[in-house]
């Protein structure tokens, strides 16, 4: 979701919404209502005072901490992980008094196999919303650029649904956006910024 005071002069990209929204009263039903349109994965709500609708829209939600990690290979491969029936990257909860950058780590290590795993830096934040026992959470996942060993053997976490663990040339990344959701390709599209093509 986008808040802006001013209507994009392009029309929306394949996937996107806009939504012009008269108060901040409103919103929680436009998000709604957005959500149940088939095909849309972005919605762009143009509304007078943008801050005061974010902050009324995170106050109707459940917050959840998440990191995760975009692996980069000696090869300039990316990691990824195919979990209920799609492509994603590893990430997950962060737990009591863990740092995100702790959690990131651990989350990669524990959906992968992998023993080491290093930061580079951090690369991007992700939001997005889900409902759970009739409450909507507002996930936000803190995303890192990270390094690990093509060496290393790839062992997924099935009890996290995690079928399959591979490092993805730069077809394969294609592959990925093709079959993923829209924060995944937020996220990959700052890996592919960051991180040289794959040379494989």
């Amino acid at each position: 979701m986008v808040l802006t005071q001013h209507a994009p002069a392009a029309a929306p990209q394949a996937g996107g919404l806009v939504v012009q929204a008269a108060a901040v009263e409103g919103v929680d039903a436009l998000v709604e209502r957005a959500r149940r349109i088939p095909g849309v994965e972005r919605l762009t709500l143009v509304v007078p005072d943008p801050a005061a609708t974010w902050d009324r829209f995170r106050s109707t939600c459940v917050p959840v901490e998440a990191a995760g990690g975009a692996v980069t290979d000696e090869h300039g491969r990316l990691l990824a992980i195919h979990r209920l029936g799609r492509w994603d990257l590893p990430k997950g909860k962060v737990d009591p008094g863990e740092s995100l950058p702790e959690a990131a780590v651990r989350e990669v290590k524990e959906e992968c196999g992998l023993r080491e795993v290093s930061i580079v830096r951090p690369l991007c934040e992700t939001w997005h919303t889900y409902e759970r026992a009739g409450e909507r959470h507002l996930k936000r996942s803190s995303w890192f650029l990270m390094r690990a060993s093509s060496a290393e053997r790839l062992v997924p976490q099935h009890e996290e649904d995690i079928r399959e663990v591979a490092w993805m040339d730069a077809d394969g990344v294609q592959r990925v956006k093709a079959g993923t959701y829209a924060t995944v390709r937020a996220v990959i599209s700052a890996w592919e910024e960051a991180v040289p093509r794959s040379r494989i």
